[in-house]
């Protein structure tokens, strides 16, 4: 070959080889559109550590934008702009859309449901996972664990609950299948986005709201305002959810698909370990400054009402929706097995120990 037409070849296959290199390493630019406002922290760390390991992971090849609700103004619009692909992801709770399928409530969280490691050993080991996926499949839509606060409280009220006829009329703000069950006792329910519910509760849109818990409350500055804390019942593994558009989600080549997937599953459970240690910091914060703080506990007369009434309405609402009841009966099922040892290794070391 002569040493023009090799230098030519040559030529030729470096510049396909930089084209090919720099059009991979560019191709995969995604947004993934947040529930959450910018500073709202743990909620939005979480995607933005999952942007930055996704980043690492790949040596620069897929990039991931987080855009917070406010920017895009739609914090509950998560689900529908990530179907419709103006986002490629999205990162929220499965129960601010249950109104399209109640069946998508369980897989954040149920009253009396489980504890965090419970529900996580249900998704990973149990089958919730398969069952999750099945549901969000029916809208083209891959869903995976997003983050868990672990059990939070049952909300900031600015007068003592004695009693069923106390919740009656009572203005507060509670999502989810709870807030079905606080409707069906007579309260008044509204879902309001984070940056609202200050003013609200001050004002007197709200009489009480449950929130998270004390690492996210401290912020708001609820306890200000309502000097009851009680204690949970209605959320006691709130896990959060990152969406994922399908038919993206099969454009990805296998590294980068297994790249994202472990950079979710990595990026859900440090949310948990990071929001309990907000909660304890900032209890200790709480209880110094603000020792007005009353703790309480709902009467027993209110726990059976809530669970008399938790128990009629997934009765009904399991009759009309098939995949609803299996996975509550897939949830029941593993709690079951899974509450022995909960109750042998961490509610009789704690009972032992106090």
């Amino acid at each position: 070959m002569k040493w023009s037409k090799m230098v030519c070849v040559v030529m030729v296959f470096v510049s396909c080889t930089v084209a090919i290199h720099a059009e991979e390493k560019s191709a995969y630019t995604w947004r993934l559109a947040t529930t959450w406002g910018s500073t709202l922290k743990p909620f939005i760390d979480t995607p933005r550590k999952l942007s930055a390991l996704v980043d690492a992971m790949s040596n620069g090849r897929f990039k991931i934008e987080v855009v917070a609700s406010n920017k895009h103004k739609k914090p509950f619009g998560i689900f529908d702009m990530v179907k419709s692909g103006e986002y490629e992801m999205g990162h929220s709770a499965s129960y601010y859309w249950s109104k399209k399928d109640n069946a998508f409530n369980p897989l954040t969280t149920m009253p009396f449901g489980m504890t965090a490691p419970e529900q996580y050993g249900w998704f990973y080991e149990g089958g919730g996972m398969a069952l999750m996926q099945k549901l969000y499949k029916k809208y083209g839509l891959l869903s995976f664990p997003g983050g868990n606060t672990g059990n939070q409280m049952g909300g900031w009220f600015k007068k003592e609950i004695d009693s069923v006829e106390d919740l009656k009329g009572l203005k507060m703000r509670i999502p989810g299948f709870a807030g079905q069950v606080m409707s069906k006792l007579g309260v008044k329910v509204t879902n309001l986005p984070p940056p609202k519910l200050s003013k609200a509760l001050s004002d007197g849109t709200l009489d009480a709201l449950e929130w998270v818990g004390p690492g996210m409350d401290i912020g708001f500055g609820f306890h200000k305002i309502a000097p009851y804390y009680y204690s949970g019942w209605h959320e006691p593994a709130t896990e959060l959810q990152y969406l994922v558009n399908m038919e993206k989600f099969k454009t990805l080549p296998k590294d980068l698909k297994e790249i994202l997937v472990s950079a979710m599953k990595l990026t859900a459970y440090d949310m948990y370990i990071q929001i309990y240690d907000m909660h304890a910091r900032a209890w200790r914060k709480m209880r110094k400054e603000y020792p007005n703080i009353v703790i309480k506990t709902f009467p027993i007369s209110v726990m059976d009402a809530l669970r008399k009434a938790k128990k009629q309405l997934l009765i009904k609402q399991m009759a009309n929706n098939p995949m609803l009841r299996e996975i509550i009966e897939s949830q029941n099922a593993y709690m079951k097995q899974s509450r022995e040892w909960t109750k042998m290794s961490d509610f009789l070391y704690l009972i032992e120990s106090l």
